[in-house]
This record gives C-alpha cells, sequence and structure tokens, in this order.
C-alpha cells in the first residue's frame, strides 16, 4: 500500500499509513521505509524523507543504498545539496554502497545549489 502512494507521489498518505501501521504494532522493514521516502522525495519534501532515515535507524531498520538514494533525491529536488552531500559522507561511514544513481543526485543537489567546487 505504501508503493502505491509512492508511485502517485503522496507522500502525506504514505507517512499516514507509516503512522497506522506503526500504531497496530506492524513491523516496517526497508521496503516500506523506501516507498515512503521515495513518495517524499516525489512530493519534494526532502526534510521529511531526511526525518525517516532517522526513524529507521532509530527503529533499527537496515538502511541500503536505495534508501539513501532516494533521500539523496529528496535533497537534490529540495535544493539542499549540503545535506545530499552528508549523506554520501554517511553512506560511506555506514559501509553502504554508493552508486551512479548516487553520485549523480549529489552532483545535481550541488550544481542546483550553485555548488561547483562541491560536485
Amino acid at each position: 500500500a505504501v508503493s502505491a502512494f509512492e508511485k502517485g507521489g503522496l507522500w502525506g498518505q504514505a507517512l499516514r499509513l507509516l503512522v497506522e501501521m506503526t500504531s497496530a504494532h506492524v513491523d516496517l522493514n526497508t521496503v516500506t521505509y523506501n516507498a515512503a521516502i521515495s513518495a517524499c522525495e516525489k512530493g519534494g519534501e526532502w526534510a521529511a524523507a531526511l526525518s525517516l532515515l532517522v526513524e529507521m535507524a532509530s527503529a533499527r531498520v537496515q538502511l541500503d543504498t536505495l534508501t539513501y538514494n532516494a533521500a539523496v533525491s529528496a535533497c537534490e529536488k529540495g535544493g539542499q545539496w549540503d545535506q545530499a552531500l552528508r549523506l554520501l559522507v554517511e553512506m560511506a561511514s555506514a559501509h553502504v554502497q554508493l552508486d551512479t544513481i548516487t553520485y549523480s543526485a549529489a552532483v545535481s543537489a550541488c550544481e542546483k545549489g550553485g555548488q561547483w567546487d562541491q560536485a
């Protein structure tokens, strides 16, 4: 269900569903969180995406490359180049593999923020 909201870019509904699932004591997993973060990314809600990363870590749910890619893309779309670069450092520290999508979104975030020297 969360992925259906993600595909439609309905980030608010995706977040509400996560709250409902948590209230119903449903264990949320990486796939569920990734869909919600992607919904935030599509809705331009970079801060909500970053909040979900924190929530995942607190719940001890594994953050993977897809998780970070969606969050970096959310930061890119929100013009948050510094947050995008911070996530790259966090990925490397957590030994999560960075891929072409990760680097592309981070470079694009720097470009949009006029931070060519950071790219």
